[in-house]
């Protein structure tokens, strides 16, 4: 049986001009969806995406041509779902394959902590992840939940950032009950009690968190280890609140993040080129300050 290398970076950042930190892995090797197809649908009918699901090395290589390194996961979101993730040992080994331009993050399933530590623990040792990804909706947990604490004290303990979902989803949206999934849980108020509580925990809070946006620059500018991603929105959308303080108080803890493939960069950056931004700000966003978190 082959022995599964440990992912290392091999990014060279003089030659990245961007870093994208959001970027979904949604089909396998196999083939086989992140999503059951519903809930594919339902977000591509909310982003108005009728793009491709692509797989791995196509991302690699869709990155590789733009000049941009991007940070790749799914989610595992087992027992809510009823069906297995993709694999994200899977993700990291492809990952590795493709180290000049990706960076791995896992993904487990809180609801099943016990055995999410240690499939967390051996994501970490064995294939070299450098982050995880929460959807506290999708998930259908509440980031506060003790249960999933030794999951978060894993991470601060081997320095490795928390990218939780926050605020609206496509994922479920126009359907009857939205796919029974809870906004609530995706609330970025509930974020403060697990940053107050893991300060050495990077916290990133994913996306405008449209409608709880004052929430999460409350937290954010509140707690030195939170940081914003301004993936899901095109730029023309950000709340002016949201723009004022990354020019400003956040500039050094807000990235740049697509959701990909649902948003493009192309159509992100050109989105970006027009918001009204300090010239030492912008690439701060792009790429230094995502250099910064992740240690690259």
């Amino acid at each position: 049986m082959a022995v599964m290398k440990r992912y290392e970076s091999a990014i060279r950042l003089d030659d990245v001009t961007a870093i994208d930190v959001h970027v979904h892995i949604e089909v396998d090797a196999a083939g086989r969806t992140s999503l059951p197809r519903p809930l594919i649908d339902a977000a591509t009918a909310y982003f108005r995406s009728e793009g491709p699901r692509p797989g791995l090395d196509v991302v690699a290589e869709y990155y590789r041509e733009r000049g941009m390194a991007a940070v790749v996961f799914t989610v595992d979101a087992e027992t809510t779902l009823g069906q297995p993730p993709i694999d994200s040992a899977e993700i990291a080994e492809g990952a590795l394959r493709n180290n000049d331009v990706l960076i791995p993050f896992g993904s487990v399933d809180p609801l099943r902590p016990v055995e999410a530590l240690e499939r967390a623990r051996r994501l970490i040792d064995e294939s070299g992840v450098r982050g995880f990804k929460f959807h506290p909706t999708l998930q259908g947990f509440d980031p506060r939940d003790e249960r999933v604490y030794p999951i978060y004290e894993l991470l601060e303990e081997r320095g490795i950032p928390a990218l939780f979902h926050t605020g609206q989803t496509g994922i479920g949206a126009g359907t009857p009950g939205g796919a029974g999934l809870k906004l609530g849980l995706s609330n970025p108020i509930l974020l403060d009690e697990v940053a107050a509580r893991f300060a050495g925990l990077q916290v990133i809070m994913a996306h405008p968190s449209v409608p709880w946006q004052d929430e999460a620059i409350a937290v954010a500018t509140h707690k030195a280890n939170v940081w914003i991603d301004l993936s899901g929105w095109s730029p023309k959308y950000f709340p002016e609140a949201l723009v004022r303080q990354a020019n400003s108080l956040l500039q050094d803890r807000v990235l740049f993040g697509t959701d990909y493939p649902l948003l493009t960069p192309d159509r992100w950056l050109a989105d970006f080129a027009a918001l009204t931004l300090r010239d030492e700000v912008r690439p701060k966003i792009l790429k230094n300050n995502a250099v910064r978190l992740l240690g690259l």
